[in-house]
C-alpha cells in the first residue's frame, strides 16, 4: 500500500511546515477580514483595500481617521506600515493587524498604508524588501497630486511621511531607511521618521543575555534560513545584521527621526537596544529615542491593545514625535 503522507522538508513549529513537494502549510495566523469603508464602529476609522502593482502583486490596506466637516481636507501625517510575522506568515489584511491599525490611526490621527508584501517561502527574500520599496515609491508618487488614490491626494501630508513596523516589519523599516539614504523616492519625497518596534535583527555573535549554546540553531536562525537561504553571509548578511561584513554605515539612514521600541521580556529586546546603540554611535545626524516597556513580551501592544501598557505605547509622542494632537 502506497503511503499518502507527505514528507516534511522543514518546519518551524507552531508556525509553518514546508513539504518536500514544495507545498506549504501555515499553522498559525489570524483570519483575513474585510475593510471598513463606512467607518469602523469602535474607532470611526475608514479603511479600504487598494492595488499598488499587478506584477508582482502588491496590495495594501488604507486607513483614514474620522474627519469632521471642518477637517475634511486636513493634511495628515502618512504612516507606511509593514506587518510582522517572520517574513513567512501574517497579513496586512488579518484581523490582528486590522484591529491594531484601526486603533493606532484613531489615536495618532494619521493616514496609514499597511503593505501586503509577498511572503516566503513561496517568495523568498529579497521579494518583501522590493515590494515594500515599491509601495513607498507608490505613496511618494502621489505627492505631486497626480496619483490615483484620492485619500492620499486629498489628505496626505507629504512633508511628514513615517515608516513603521514590528518584528520582521521593523527589519523592513531599517532596510527601507537604509535604501532611502542611497536612492531617492519619487519627486524627492523624504522620510521624516522611522518607528522600529521589537526588531527582528540577528548575528552569528551572541550579545548580552543571548545564550552562546545553540545560538546558531535558534528560532531566529531557522527563520532566516527558511526565508532567505541564498543570503550572502547567512545570518550576518547586512539586511539582518547591521554591522555584518559589507553593511552600509548607519550614518546614512534616510530619515531624520527614529523611535526604537523594545519590551522587557522579549527575546529580541537586547537586539533592539544593540541596534539603537549602533545608530546612536554611527554618526547619524537624526534624533533617536529608545522606548522600553518592562514586564512585557514580544508585540504585546499588538496582541493585547486593551492593556494600559499598550495604550501608553500608542500615545502620540511615542509613535510620531512632535505631532500636534488631533
Amino acid at each position: 500500500m502506497t503511503s499518502t503522507t507527505k514528507e516534511v522538508a522543514t518546519e518551524i513549529l507552531p508556525y509553518i511546515r514546508v513539504y518536500k513537494d514544495g507545498s506549504v502549510e501555515r499553522l498559525k495566523g489570524t483570519l483575513i477580514v474585510p475593510p471598513s469603508p463606512d467607518q469602523d464602529p469602535d474607532t470611526g476609522v475608514s479603511s479600504k483595500d487598494i492595488t499598488i502593482a499587478e506584477n508582482p502583486s502588491i496590495s495594501a490596506h488604507l486607513y483614514l481617521p474620522k474627519l469632521t466637516a471642518h477637517s475634511q481636507n486636513q493634511k495628515l501625517p502618512i504612516l507606511v506600515y509593514f506587518h510582522g510575522g517572520g517574513f513567512f506568515y501574517e497579513s496586512a489584511f488579518s484581523s490582528l493587524y486590522h484591529r491594531y491599525l484601526n486603533n493606532l490611526v484613531s489615536q495618532v490621527h494619521v493616514l496609514a498604508i499597511s503593505v501586503e508584501y509577498r511572503l516566503a517561502p513561496e517568495h523568498l527574500l529579497p521579494a518583501a524588501y522590493e515590494d515594500c520599496w515599491a509601495a513607498l515609491q507608490w505613496v511618494a508618487s502621489h505627492s505631486a497630486g497626480n496619483g490615483k488614490e484620492p485619500w492620499l491626494i486629498n489628505n496626505g501630508g507629504f512633508q511628514r511621511i513615517f515608516i513603521g513596523g514590528d518584528s520582521a516589519g521593523a527589519n523592513i523599516v531599517h532596510n527601507m531607511a537604509i535604501r532611502a539614504g542611497v536612492e531617492s523616492l519619487t519627486y524627492g519625497v523624504k522620510i521624516l521618521g522611522a518607528v522600529v518596534e521589537h526588531p527582528y535583527l540577528w548575528s552569528s555573535k551572541p550579545i548580552r543575555s543571548e545564550s552562546k549554546e545553540g545560538h546558531d540553531k535558534s528560532r531566529r536562525c531557522l527563520v532566516w534560513n527558511l526565508v532567505y537561504p541564498s543570503a550572502t553571509g547567512g545570518i550576518d548578511n547586512p539586511v539582518l545584521n547591521p554591522e555584518g561584513p559589507g553593511a552600509p554605515s548607519l550614518a546614512g539612514l534616510g530619515c531624520n527621526r527614529m523611535l526604537v521600541r523594545v519590551a522587557g521580556n522579549d527575546q529580541l529586546r537586547d537586539r533592539g537596544i544593540w541596534y539603537f546603540d549602533m545608530v546612536r554611535k554611527s554618526g547619524w545626524k537624526g534624533d533617536g529615542e529608545l522606548f522600553e516597556v518592562e514586564g512585557e513580551d514580544h508585540l504585546f501592544h499588538i496582541h493585547n491593545i486593551e492593556t494600559e501598557n499598550a495604550k501608553d505605547v500608542c500615545n502620540i509622542d511615542n509613535v510620531v514625535p512632535d505631532l500636534p494632537a488631533p
